[in-house]
């Protein structure tokens, strides 16, 4: 049996063949590089990289787990797309929110970062050009959609090319490690929605602040002794702050849906990669039997609906948007069949994106 002494230098030695490896995936990857520059064609490509990751994971012997070895492979090819041109991604800030941490792990660590101040200059900065993506939160599993980046997905020239979803535990931070003395708590609405058992059970008498982000309340946290904010421990430990107490949203497995967005020109609809959605929104005259008429396309082509949220449309008339969400790619006969039929039947269609789904 080898001794300590052994195996570090072995895994030294391991890190070094590593290391020429990955840079001989550089080399090649600046050499995919000059090719894509020389045929005008796009740097980032959502569907190869799930591809790679997802074959990748089929083939891993152990013992690293899928997860491990997505997460490994996402960084090695961000720096390597890096070397091509780096992405300038924008999101919800200031640093420390749930939306920079779902940029980097869908596009890695080696990003340009635009943070922003709320969901409207994300979709801003990303239809300028100040920012080639933008990433912004849709829908989470115990409080529903996130209306504004709907309604702005409505009105906007991006499309959505992927989606990440990411597990989110929200943590009580201040000054204190104690929860003596809080007065005001302070998080996106959000965030005071999907803790408010926790805050009425455990501070019942402090004031629930909304505030335009959860690393926004850390950061005013930071500021005040008396004040607690809703966030990540990243954003802990970016401005200071203790934890207060772990983990206080109420569902356990509290997860929130982010689309990634840009517009056309930076990025097509990504090819089918296998496991793929297309999200759309359509609104019907208002008459009996409407809605039943634009499921009967799906069930006859036999496509899945994985998600179905309508949205007043604002008209004085309750009509009502339907977002809908469905299983598979527009190159699917079937998928292609239903779409045009549903198209056919709506007063307005818009396909929001193609992308390939979240693990």
């Amino acid at each position: 049996m080898r001794d300590l002494a052994q195996l570090r230098d072995a895994i030294d030695a391991v890190d070094r063949e590593l290391l020429a490896v990955l840079n001989r995936r550089a080399a090649l990857a600046n050499e995919v590089g000059e090719l894509k520059r020389k045929e005008g064609s796009t740097v980032y490509r959502p569907e190869r990289e799930a591809q790679v990751i997802h074959n990748l994971q089929q083939r891993n012997p152990g013992p690293l787990k899928a997860a491990q070895v997505a997460t490994v492979w996402r960084e090695i090819m961000s720096a390597c797309r890096s070397l091509e041109a780096p992405q300038r991604v924008a999101y919800l800030g200031p640093k420390g929110t749930f939306s920079e941490q779902a940029a980097v792990e869908f596009f890695g660590s080696s990003i340009e970062h635009v943070p922003c101040v709320n969901f409207d200059e994300v979709f801003q900065a990303a239809t300028s050009g100040t920012a080639d993506f933008g990433v912004v939160p849709v829908e989470n599993n115990s409080e529903g959609v996130v209306t504004r980046s709907l309604d702005l997905l409505l009105h906007s020239p991006l499309h959505i090319v992927g989606e990440i979803s990411l597990l989110v535990r929200h943590h009580l931070l201040r000054l204190s490690p104690s929860l003596d003395g809080v007065e005001v708590v302070l998080a996106h609405p959000q965030a005071l929605a999907q803790c408010q058992g926790w805050l009425s059970k455990h501070l019942p008498g402090a004031e629930r602040r909304a505030v335009s982000s959860n690393a926004e309340g850390a950061r005013l946290a930071a500021t005040n002794p008396a004040w607690a904010g809703i966030a990540s421990e990243r954003a802990g430990s970016e401005f200071g702050l203790h934890v207060a107490a772990h983990a206080i949203q109420d569902e356990a497995f509290n997860r929130t849906r982010f689309a990634v967005v840009c517009l056309p020109q930076v990025l097509a609809a990504p090819q089918a990669s296998g496991q793929d959605c297309v999200s759309l929104v359509v609104s019907v005259p208002n008459r009996p039997g409407a809605v039943h008429d634009i499921l009967a396309p799906l069930k006859r082509h036999g496509v899945s609906m994985t998600r179905f949220e309508s949205r007043p449309a604002r008209s004085g008339q309750w009509e009502y948007f339907f977002y809908i969400d469905l299983q598979g790619h527009p190159s699917q006969p079937q998928v292609a069949a239903a779409l045009a039929e549903l198209q056919s039947l709506c007063a307005f269609y818009k396909v929001l994106g193609t992308y390939p789904v979240a693990d």
